[in-house]
């Protein structure tokens, strides 16, 4: 089976491996991919068009997008309206907000066309070895493309959260605690770094990798950013905050619902642009890790 895949970013590329190391084929386009990307992964076949993705494929057609939120979203959305047919289905895997999600699914349903909104989550990482996928929209979408999610998802790692709208709100409540945790990783070598004590960060970074209450992929992340520099010295505490955390809080004050923690950490996001603590450090490197965020160098 053939899948048309619209952007290869950072995630989009390594999902496309994951696809094909499943012996699914992949039919990409990005507007912006470079000479050498097409030169070095030739078993993707590129297009010059999104129309020319969607002519290369056999109907039911899948066409998975990973591009940015928002008005990119809209944009291809709406070009997909006018060269889909009837029972295609169209998977955004990116970062919308549910809300959107809801509208695109509803816009793709007036043309026959299925959305699923799915909320991808394990970094570039678990996009090229087995991703993490919240699935939102029609059971029969799903359904069908159900066996792809199973190929290129972590063992249990995927599942169905109900109507459109469903998987990016699961996400968005996922990336509010990923803040929250990420703080607390922070505020902690914060703490050790003003101890009294002579300490090797990466060496209780990888302690606590390995067998702690603590550990997991936020930690392993941690040690990965010490091992390239002990200290994070090359690079500035400030850390931008890509939406999602704001999207859950709002959620929160529209359900009357408490979330002290994610909250306070979004507002050290915003408190990180004019100030550079260790703990803001901390987080920005373990964006970098696990998603290649951006990292602001010091001069």
């Amino acid at each position: 089976m053939d899948i048309g895949l619209i952007g290869l970013g950072k995630m989009g590329l390594n999902l496309a491996l994951n696809m094909l190391d499943h012996e699914y084929g992949v039919i990409a386009y990005d507007p912006h991919v470079e000479k050498t990307t097409e030169e070095t992964y030739k078993v993707i076949h590129y297009k010059d068009s999104l129309k020319s993705v969607v002519k290369s494929l056999t109907p039911p057609r899948v066409i998975w997008m990973m591009v940015p939120s928002g008005e990119t979203t809209d944009s291809v959305i709406d070009e997909l309206k006018t060269v889909l047919s009837a029972g295609d289905i169209v998977i955004d895997g990116g970062n919308s907000n549910y809300k959107d999600s809801m509208t695109h699914a509803k816009s793709l349903s007036a043309e026959g066309i299925e959305l699923l909104d799915v909320g991808t989550s394990g970094g570039q990482a678990g996009a090229r070895e087995g991703a993490c996928f919240m699935i939102g929209g029609s059971q029969l979408a799903f359904d069908y493309v159900k066996p792809l999610f199973k190929a290129i998802a972590q063992k249990d790692g995927y599942a169905y959260m109900g109507k459109s709208g469903s998987g990016h709100y699961v996400k968005m409540i996922h990336n509010g605690i990923e803040y929250g945790m990420m703080q607390a990783i922070g505020e902690g070598f914060d703490l050790l770094k003003a101890s009294p004590f002579d300490l090797d960060y990466h060496a209780i970074s990888n302690v606590w990798a390995n067998g702690s209450i603590i550990e997991g992929l936020l930690m392993n992340m941690v040690v990965g950013a010490f091992e390239k520099d002990g200290t994070l010295s090359s690079i500035k505490g400030r850390v931008d905050d890509s939406g999602e955390g704001r999207w859950a809080i709002e959620e929160a004050l529209d359900l009357n619902v408490s979330i002290p923690v994610i909250t306070q950490a979004l507002f050290s996001r915003y408190k990180s642009k004019d100030d550079d603590r260790f703990a803001e450090r901390v987080i920005a490197a373990i964006r970098n890790e696990f998603g290649g965020h951006k990292v602001y160098k010091k001069e």
